[in-house]
């Protein structure tokens, strides 16, 4: 700790091993706490220390890591854990804009975004509730300034594209603030970033040009290193940095008057722009870069002659502090729905479930019900930190009891509601736990079969656990099972609810898993098509298991398709998803539910052929899942695809 103390506000590039290794492992736990793999864990720590020079060798668990640092000199080794697991897909969808944020600042290219200046923009606005808005937000004001610039001519001064993008929406995100918002503030101290480094880049842009004329007269090549800014030119930090500075006075102070002057075009003939770290751009010259160190081509992770690499004193970049408050800020988000909209997610959610299963509208109103309360509950035990098989067992039980409680109501208005017994075991399919489900068999996939057993390990427990519960209930109230009467609506109407149902399936279970709106409804779309296809396939006759990997392979597939259409730009840049909170949500509406139950339910009669018959069938389908998604990224991920 005093090794980190000491390091706190140094460029990070420039402090120990100490002090690195704890933004290395910080990221990789809050990823884990996020409910990821240990593979997308590990690749989330090996991209945050590739441009520290630092080689990670890191064993991830369900809730620990055991990481080893080096940077070729020194070593450490920090042992971190987590006191559970949860499910947070916003996190994993910030934490990425982090990597990307972090690497830039440190001079290297973006690894998940094509448009860093949204990272950045994210990064500076994470105090926020809702930074889906400000990435759209964002992106908007990115386009705009495109358009602009294609549309003026030779002669117009228009701005560089993405240079004065990120200002222009945090003003307009600063013009739509609370004035009376304790955020308020915050906003016009992340303008006074910006406007200073507008002063930083003016004067770095001159320096740049003149060097770039002496090469040229020299007749010498570009050197190898970047053109950077000196250490002692770096601008303070939005943090720390006084609030009173005017955007537009800076640039006039600067020789900016406005954001572009005749001064400013010649150097955009001669020097190219890289995001600095305080949002303003390090121009380099034309060739430098090209000679500068570049990774090879794969994943990071996989690649390590960065180890040893010396960095170059006083570069710009950020500092321990700023990573850490960074970091703090994700951590701290709280979610981003209260315990009774989400409870109303998972009513709606499991509701949708049911119809899929097959049931009607008398099953789905007592799901609505039991699974509404159910996971309002849950909300709630969960935030005063109570056990999780615990809380399972309990909310697992309320909800069944409800689901019944409401069709006897029901009852006493029309009989047939009696007649309903299996409606219940759709209100306790909300305690799923589809993530690690999923992301265990990814694990096993990638030979981490430590990681992938834990995960596969708790996911039996928890199912135990709520079976139990809903067995005990049926018991106690004299249930009787015996599934859903058909419906026999015409097929064309069928498929057509199937679709509507499968859309708002997943929507509820990506507000349980606290996506962001946009996010929820991508996802929803993907699984409309992908859970729709695998029904109508399986009512022509393909296998039940079969049909969920064919589910499972399209959704992984349509996943990749929608994260490479927005990094090639054919979708807008804050659409970009981790192909992870799409797929999971879009797949955990195939999970066999109720064959689990079924075979817990036998279980409980003593009826062990019957038990082992539907624990196999769903044991088919689960094992599927995974398998269907493993596939999908075998073929779009060239990582996946070769075992080096």
């Amino acid at each position: 700790m005093e090794d980190i103390e000491r390091d706190w506000d140094k460029p990070i590039t420039e402090a120990g091993i100490a002090a690195k290794a704890s933004v290395i492992v910080r990221v990789g736990l809050l990823d884990l706490s996020a409910g990821t793999g240990s593979f997308r864990v590990r690749e989330m720590m090996h991209r945050i220390a590739y441009p520290l020079g630092v080689h990670v060798r890191a064993d991830v668990n369900l809730t620990d890591i055991e990481a080893a640092c080096t940077d070729g000199k020194d070593r450490i080794t920090e042992v971190i854990d987590l006191p559970s697991t949860g499910v947070n897909t916003e996190r994993i969808w910030l934490l990425e804009h982090f990597a990307d944020w972090f690497s830039v600042n440190l001079g290297e290219d973006s690894m998940y975004h094509s448009r860093p200046e949204v990272s950045k923009g994210l990064m500076q606005h994470l105090d926020t509730k809702d930074a889906s808005q400000v990435s759209a937000q964002l992106a908007k004001q990115l386009r705009e300034e495109e358009k602009h610039e294609k549309g003026a001519g030779a002669g117009t001064s228009a701005p560089e594209p993405g240079q004065d993008a990120v200002l222009d929406a945090l003003e307009a995100a600063s013009q739509h603030a609370d004035p009376g918002d304790p955020r308020a503030h915050q906003l016009h101290v992340h303008e006074t970033d910006w406007s200073q480094s507008a002063m930083t880049q003016s004067l770095a842009a001159r320096a740049a040009v003149e060097q770039a004329e002496k090469d040229e007269a020299a007749q010498a090549g570009a050197s190898a290193e970047d053109y950077r800014i000196s250490g002692d030119a770096r601008p303070e930090v939005a943090d720390e940095g006084p609030a009173s500075a005017d955007p537009v006075a800076a640039g006039q102070a600067a020789g900016h008057p406005g954001r572009s002057t005749a001064e400013s075009r010649p150097i955009r003939d001669h020097v190219k722009h890289h995001p600095a770290p305080d949002g303003g751009f390090i121009p380099t010259a034309p060739d430098a870069r090209k000679h500068a160190h570049k990774p090879p081509k794969g994943q990071y992770a996989e690649h390590f002659d960065h180890v040893g690499r010396e960095h170059v004193s006083g570069r710009p970049g950020i500092t321990v502090r700023q990573a850490h408050q960074r970091l703090d800020m994700i951590e701290r988000r709280k979610p981003l729905y209260s315990p009774a909209f989400a409870g109303l997610a998972s009513a709606i959610a499991c509701a949708s479930f049911v119809f899929l299963l097959g049931g009607g509208p008398y099953d789905m109103v007592g799901a609505f019900v039991g699974a509404g309360l159910g996971h309002w509950l849950r909300r709630l035990l969960f935030k005063r930190h109570l056990n999780q098989f615990f809380v399972t067992f309990v909310c697992v039980a309320v909800a069944a009891l409800a689901c019944t409680g409401m069709l006897r109501l029901i009852g006493l208005f029309d009989p047939v509601a009696l007649q309903h017994d299996t409606a219940y075991i759709g209100a306790m399919l909300f305690v799923i736990p589809g993530f690690p489900l999923i992301t265990g068999g990814l694990d096993m996939a990638k030979i981490d079969f430590p990681s992938g057993v834990q995960r596969v390990t708790y996911v039996l427990c928890i199912i135990l656990m709520a079976t139990l519960a809903g067995w005990m209930v049926a018991t106690i109230v004299h249930l009787n099972p015996q599934g859903f009467e058909p419906l026999g609506l015409n097929p064309w109407v069928n498929m057509l609810l199937r679709a509507v149902f499968a859309f708002l399936g997943v929507w509820g279970f990506s507000v349980m898993f606290n996506s962001p709106q946009r996010m929820c409804l991508t996802a929803a779309v993907i699984g409309m098509v992908t859970d729709t296809l695998r029904l109508e396939i399986v009512d022509m006759g393909v296998p039940a298991e079969a049909g969920a990997f064919i589910g499972a392979f399209l959704a992984g597939i349509l996943a990749t398709v929608w994260r490479s259409s927005v990094r090639k730009g054919w979708l807008p840049p804050h659409l970009g998803y981790p192909r992870i909170c799409l797929t999971v949500p879009s797949i955990v509406i195939m999970v066999p539910g109720m064959y689990m139950y079924r075979a817990m339910w036998y279980l409980g009669s003593f009826q062990t052929l019957n038990a082992l018959d539907w624990a196999f069938r769903a044991f088919m389908v689960i094992i599927c899942l995974p398998i269907g998604l493993a596939m999908a990224r075998v073929i779009t991920d060239k990582s996946w695809r070769y075992d080096i």
